[in-house]
């Protein structure tokens, strides 16, 4: 059984006055269990109502949604889902042990059961240092950890994450991170929008994007990029400045660094040149690493309008 189905699924927001919004247009998407699954698209391509829709918060205009075969209108799916919006809220003066417990009585579990879950979630995000500090001035990432921890109240086997690395450092993105790839080791199925698209590349089975609320590509990652070599980057030393003058006519880019030279050479052809040049004249290749599409290409490739579009 699929996790999420979503079948022509369509939303326009009307106001008096204004022109209507399709947010979302013809929606068809099938999620798998024990997958994650990124969505992608710039603000206002349809991520958020997407999401607010599979968790019941807003109501499609027309098309349908499923978790685990039941229509995301009853309660029986919402059963199923731990959300994180984008900027979750808490009341302020609870402290987290406090707010797990509130979160748990609204899952309707036992006293026994929602120690329990404190137990075991406090130790997964580092929550007991914490644990009866009221939230009020609690910085994004503790509030990000917390929120984590709502979601995950109750041991849902579908966790809906939207923008769960947004505003976040370094270390508080690895954080999510590992937590998104912990919890598909435990077999469950994640299904998160992002801007990282370093952080999508690495963790997600596959995608889809969203431009103007329409789904426009799908996919494993390794099969929407290009495989063919764009670029060659090779790091260099000892080389003479007569090599170096040489290979930076040819080069399309070019920087020092230390007693090292990079270069990045426009094709493999080019760079087999360069390599044998510098065999002959004496230099040391020190990295030789071919350029390929990432990600964060494909992505911004899709948001270029076409000639025929931008007329």
């Amino acid at each position: 059984m699929s996790a999420i189905v979503t079948k022509n699924l369509s939303k326009i927001y009307r106001e008096v006055g204004k022109a209507s919004v399709k947010s979302l247009d013809g929606l068809d998407l099938t999620i798998e269990e024990n997958e994650v699954y990124g969505f992608l698209g710039r603000n206002g391509a349809g991520k958020t109502t997407t999401i607010k829709i599979l968790c019941s918060l807003l109501k499609p205009t027309s098309g349908e949604a499923f978790v685990f075969g039941e229509s995301v209108r009853t309660p029986q799916a919402r059963q199923h889902i731990g959300y994180l919006p984008e900027q979750p809220y808490f009341y302020e003066y609870l402290t987290p042990k406090e707010t797990l417990d509130f979160y748990g009585k609204l899952r309707n579990l036992s006293p026994a059961e929602r120690n329990h879950q404190w137990d075991k979630l406090s130790e997964l995000l580092d929550l007991r240092d914490i644990a009866d500090q009221r939230i009020k001035g609690f910085s994004k990432g503790m509030r990000q950890r917390i929120g984590f921890a709502v979601a995950l109240m109750g041991d849902p086997p579908l966790l809906i994450l939207d923008e769960p690395m947004s505003g976040l450092d370094p270390i508080g993105r690895r954080m999510i991170r590992d937590l998104i790839m912990r919890c598909r080791d435990e077999k469950k199925t994640l299904f998160f929008s992002s801007h990282v698209m370093s952080d999508v590349e690495q963790i997600c089975d596959r995608v889809s994007i969203l431009v103007k609320g329409k789904l426009t590509h799908r996919g494993r990652i390794d099969q929407l990029l290009e495989s063919q070599t764009k670029a060659v980057e090779i790091i260099t030393a000892g080389l003479s400045d007569e090599t170096r003058r040489t290979l930076r006519e040819r080069a399309t880019d070019y920087r020092a660094l230390d007693e090292q030279d990079i270069f990045v050479l426009p094709d493999e052809a080019a760079a087999n040149e360069a390599v044998q040049q510098l065999q002959q004249q004496g230099g040391r290749i020190v990295q030789f690493t071919p350029i390929r599409e990432s990600l964060e290409d494909f992505f911004l490739r899709q948001q270029t309008p076409t000639n025929e579009e931008a007329r």
